[in-house]
């Protein structure tokens, strides 16, 4: 009888290894989610503000106020990021052209952290004043994000897109004013 216990004790340790090991892949999985560096949401919005086709009058279009190309940070992130101010006067900033991996919680930041190549510049973009301009519509194509009426854009001179899951930046740029 003196087996019995001591048979025990060895399925009981594999069995607490394995409940251990699979709640710890599935934590993981939900955590990281793997998958999404291997799925792409393309989106293909207009420029808002254009004058619709045979309008007697044309209203003044929109008007870039900065501009700016991305940089690689965490991922490889290319595209060109301009703020726009149209002719309602209301401020979109549009990203054209990106080509990053997809992610967690993504999100477009206008911030007024500096640019910095490199692991320098990877988690500055939260730290001091910046504005959340939502969830980032997709990780391959053209989209707008609207700044929300009232915000103080002086001093705002750099968009992220900042991955708010593990607070680094994929890839960011720094804006230029238009002259």
């Amino acid at each position: 009888m003196s087996s019995t216990p001591a048979r025990r004790l060895p399925r009981l340790v594999l069995l607490s290894l394995a409940i251990v090991v699979v709640g710890g892949l599935s934590l993981g999985a939900y955590w990281f989610q793997p998958w999404r560096l291997i799925t792409d949401t393309t989106v293909a919005e207009t420029l808002p503000g254009l004058p619709e086709a045979g309008a007697d009058t044309a209203p003044q279009g929109p008007v870039v106020l900065a501009q700016g190309r991305l940089i690689t940070h965490e991922h490889d992130t290319a595209g060109l990021v301009r703020l726009i101010r149209n002719s309602d006067g209301t401020l979109i900033v549009r990203i054209q052209g990106l080509e990053t991996s997809d992610g967690p919680d993504l999100h477009v930041l206008i911030s007024d952290a500096p640019v910095l190549p490199g692991t320098e510049g990877w988690h500055v973009f939260d730290d001091g004043r910046h504005v959340d301009l939502g969830a980032l519509k997709g990780n391959r194509g053209d989209a707008n994000y609207p700044v929300p009426a009232g915000v103080d854009i002086s001093g705002l001179a750099s968009v992220s897109i900042w991955c708010d899951r593990f607070n680094v930046s994929f890839g960011a740029a720094a804006m230029t004013p238009v002259l």
